[in-house]
């Protein structure tokens, strides 16, 4: 397969190559391919890939999408038909194929296929398809190093030694097997539950052989020059010292936030790295102790005799800094201690290396074979019967939580997070159970949040951790005094379902543990419920109680196929923004099993109501065209209608049509004579929801837009609602939005305090995302300030066209214009303004103004009478909201008059105010 466009850029960030350059000059990877330059396939090429792949293997693999592509391969997601489980196949680019060979491939992933370690990506199988070489391995179900560090950046120390460590265990065991990495870096690290896995072993080695003399000549190395020996970097022979530089490498990026050594091109980067002192990492985070940091400097010298012998030489190096910090953190988790408060240390034999062990507070860690810092204890926690602890409790830090020991009693609790409690998604070794754990989560969720004395987290607060492994990262995200952590375990024709209650610093406060028959699981989710509030009463005081509540449907049938409905329904929403083809696949699948549900329980609510959502998510697939819109959201109010008939008082059931009808107005789907009246039937049911469940959180959202819209409606109103919907669940997915409506309904009243309280908010829980971005534009430019500055507006307006999606790239770029016009307006009336500013400001707006093609909705027109307001241009203003009102007369017309914004009140005075609103 050759590529129709060989247009040659880099794969891992998109920038061109620059010549015959070997690393790309934007981000340091290397170009590695034909003449040392990635062909990245088109998606043609991928679905060639990927028919192709079918024809060869589909009789062992069912070969179902695409999970990615990088420089070397593309990945696809498959089922092996054998074993029924899912896997990724990782394909290589065709140039890279031919260039190794498929006896030399073969060769290479026979050696990679023998390493079996508890933190090595396995090989299942590899062959070559038709000209295209592959290789299978397992589906890991989390995410890559890489995706931590930009989501999160600095790590926790303790989390980082552990992955350090954990890879480093990999790496010792494989060179062993003398086997080399050679491309140890965070994408090369996954993440699952509460391991690290190191990928693509023998890989890059292959890559490296093939390439051969064209190496020498070109001077390109496998690698990526940010974790580059300085060795690898000048194309001489590397060993084992190469990956521990690596992870020196890695390590101090974890640490620190950023790696060691960055520049503006490869060439840049690997000077540095042969040249250039190791920048210290405690100059950048003080909390890293100095053995950490000298462990460092010793994996990171510049000639590899120097470095550790060994990756476990390095792990011990590390070992006891690890062991320091747990052993820090629990004296600090502690009110008291058992027995001494001293440290002592001792040594026990693994082999022919010492491996630290240390005894902390009456408890005995170690660092395992695996890298791993354990508690040395009898058996697992998931495979004990319930459990309390006999001795001491610890509920809190610093002195504000309580702790119970035998024969105690729960104390008082002050600090309201410790009433906050967080269900984490359980975990499952077995992916016919996926789903089930996710039901299983949501209904222990359900059930915690009928609790009124603690703060239970949303699902979609429990979903935005998922995949962290940190409990520091999860309690300072989540801003909670305990974490249910569980299991869901395969024992034969049986599943045990098995959870822990943790305080906030890690501490055990009790466990559960249930078996059940398969076809039982719908019975675990009381059962556990009414264990854990048990737990959460005996530390938290004896005024919690469980509500119970008989589960919706007595069918394990019906409950399982709403599991299978909502996992394929996540599927479809991630599968949708990259593929709509796949997409739609999974939207009927997802369908196809709540009607399945509805079919075994036709008296149980929730699949219908299910239906009326996954109907609502289709609509929301079209952009704004109302014609492709109309027969989805027209589908999910019937469906909701159908639940509503059954229970009128299904609070669920009214927030679905609810939301759909505020959709479907501000989409434009029902004729303009209807609109106002699908508006006011939207508010109904969402009054009509929240009244029933005043913690109905999506109904608050929902009808805080619907009363941004409704005419007779306040902004006051706007913001009420987006206050409860934030106290109901701060974490829920639209929360961006909420938030941004909350700051738009504060701006538009003028109080600017509130406004950029509220703004602050949105940047720090939401940090570089769309609104925050374009609240702060928004903010710059109103009045009373003592200075304004236009240099800020004009980045905020690159920032904004940045952040937003690539359609709406020009639309943003006018809205940046016309409110860096509106602050260069502001600055031309402050004393001693240099003359033309208000001329510029003028033309800057007429830009951004932009055409029908740019602005439809006449918006634009709107933002730049604004402008026209702060010049005192009163005709100018008059005429572009008459342009405004025009494209949407009756709805417009009213909301105007009802909320006309600081920004045109001046204008009420005016005769020509009536005309324009059509008040006499």
């Amino acid at each position: 397969m050759t590529p129709s466009t060989p247009a040659r850029f880099c794969a891992n960030c998109g920038a061109p190559r620059e010549g015959d350059a070997a690393f790309c000059a934007n981000c340091g990877v290397s170009l590695s391919g034909q003449g040392g330059a990635v062909v990245m396939p088109t998606a043609e090429d991928v679905s060639e890939t990927l028919r192709q792949l079918r024809a060869a293997i589909g009789d062992r693999y069912a070969v179902e999408r695409e999970l990615g592509r990088g420089g070397m391969a593309t990945v696809f997601l498959a089922r092996d038909l054998k074993h029924d489980r899912e896997v990724a196949i990782k394909v290589l680019h065709p140039e890279l194929s031919a260039s190794i060979g498929a006896d030399r491939f073969e060769r290479e992933i026979r050696l990679a296929a023998k390493l079996q370690h508890p933190h090595i990506l396995g090989l299942y199988d590899s062959g070559d398809a038709n000209g295209l070489l592959y290789y299978v391995m397992p589906f890991v179900r989390g995410e890559s190093l890489r995706d931590k560090l930009d989501r999160e950046g600095m790590l926790p120390v303790d989390e980082a030694l552990r992955i350090t460590l954990e890879v480093s265990s990999a790496l010792g065991y494989a060179h062993e097997q003398g086997i080399v990495h050679r491309d140890i870096k965070p994408e090369n690290i996954l993440l699952s539950g509460d391991h690290a896995l190191v990928a693509d072993f023998g890989i890059a080695r292959a890559a490296n052989d093939a390439s051969g003399q064209k190496l020498t000549q070109t001077g390109m190395a496998v690698g990526t020059p940010v974790y580059m020996a300085p060795e690898q970097s000048t194309g001489d022979p590397v060993g084992p010292a190469a990956d521990i530089y690596s992870l020196g490498c890695m390590l101090y990026e974890m640490l620190a936030g950023e790696p060691p050594f960055t520049g503006a091109n490869a060439m840049a980067i690997m000077a540095k790295h042969l040249m250039e002192q190791v920048p210290s990492v405690r100059v950048v985070r003080s909390a890293v102790p100095e053995q950490v940091e000298e462990a460092i400097f010793h994996a990171m010298a510049k000639t590899a005799v120097d470095r550790p012998k060994t990756a476990q030489a390095f792990a011990e190096m590390l070992g006891m800094s690890l062991q320091s910090t747990a052993a820090l953190r629990a004296m600090r988790a502690s009110s008291t201690m058992r027995g001494s408060q001293v440290m002592r240390g001792s040594q026990m034999m693994r082999g022919t290396a010492m491996v630290p062990r240390q005894t902390v507070a009456g408890s005995v860690f170690k660092v395992d074979e695996f890298g791993e810092l354990v508690e040395v204890a009898p058996t697992v926690w998931w495979k004990r019967p319930l459990t309390w602890a006999a001795a001491a409790v610890v509920l809190a830090a610093g002195g504000l939580g309580a702790w119970m020991s035998a024969g105690r009693g729960p104390q008082t609790v002050d600090d309201p997070d410790l009433r906050r409690i967080a269900v984490l998604y359980f975990d499952t070794p077995d992916t016919t159970l996926r789903a089930a754990a996710d039901g299983i989560t949501e209904g222990l969720i359900r059930s915690l949040s009928r609790i009124s004395a603690i703060t239970t987290i949303s699902a979609s607060g429990a979903e935005s951790v998922r995949g962290m492994t940190s409990t520091d990262s999860i309690v300072d995200r989540l801003r909670v005094g305990f974490l249910v952590r569980g299991a869901v375990q395969p024992e034969g024709q049986r599943v045990a379902v098995s959870f822990r209650l943790l305080t906030r610093n890690g501490s055990p406060a009790g466990d559960g543990r249930l078996t059940v028959a398969r076809d039982s699981l719908l019975l675990a989710q009381d059962s556990i419920a009414t264990i854990a509030a048990d737990l959460i009463r005996n530390n938290l005081g004896n005024e919690i109680q469980l509500r119970t509540q008989q589960s919706a449907t007595s069918s394990n049938v019906a409950w399982l196929a709403v599991q299978d409905g909502l996992a394929l329904q996540r599927r479809f929403q991630a599968q949708a923004v990259r593929d709509t083809a796949g997409a739609w696949a999974l939207f009927a699948q997802a369908d196809s099993a709540f009607a399945r549900a509805e079919a075994a329980d036709p008296r149980w609510n929730e699949p219908v109501v299910r239906r009326a959502v996954l109907a609502y998510l289709r609509s929301r697939m079209y952009g704004r065209d109302p014609a492709r819109i109309r027969p989805w959201v027209t589908a999910s109010i019937e469906q909701a209608s159908r639940a509503l008939q059954r229970n009128a008082d299904d609070a669920d059931a009214l927030e679905a049509r609810g939301t759909a009808r505020v959709f479907s107005f501000l989409q434009q789907v029902p004729p303009e004579a209807e609109r106002l009246a699908e508006l006011d039937r939207a508010v109904a049911d969402l009054e009509r929801a929240t009244t029933i469940n005043q913690r109905q959180a999506g109904a608050w959202t929902s009808l805080s837009a619907a009363y941004y819209s409704k005419p007779g409606t306040t902004l006051d109103q706007v913001m009420i609602a987006a206050q409860n919907a934030l106290a109901a669940d701060e974490f829920q997915s639209n929360a961006v939005i909420t938030r941004g409506r909350l700051v738009n309904a504060a701006y538009d009243l003028g109080l600017f305090d509130k406004a950029d309280q509220a703004c602050g908010d949105l940047e720090r829980r939401h940090p570089g995302n769309e609104r925050a971005i374009r609240c702060r534009l928004y903010l710059q430019s109103i009045p009373d300030r003592p200075s304004y500055d236009i240099a800020r507006a004009w980045r905020l307006t690159d920032s904004l066209v940045a952040a937003g999606p690539a359609r709406l790239a020009e639309f943003n770029r006018h809205v940046g214009e016309i409110f860096t016009a509106a602050t260069i307006a502001r600055a031309s009336r402050l004393p001693g303004a240099p003359a033309g500013l208000a001329d510029s400001a003028r033309a800057v707006a007429r830009r951004g103004e932009g055409d029908a093609m740019v602005d439809p909705t006449g918006e634009l027109r709107m933002y730049a009478a604004y402008l026209s307001m702060i010049l005192d241009d009163r005709d100018e203003a008059f005429r572009r909201l008459n342009s405004y009102i025009a494209v949407s007369p009756e709805d417009r017309r009213a909301s105007m008059r009802t909320n006309p914004t600081w920004w045109f009140r001046p204008l009420e005075s005016d005769p020509r105010w009536g005309q324009l609103v059509g008040r006499p």
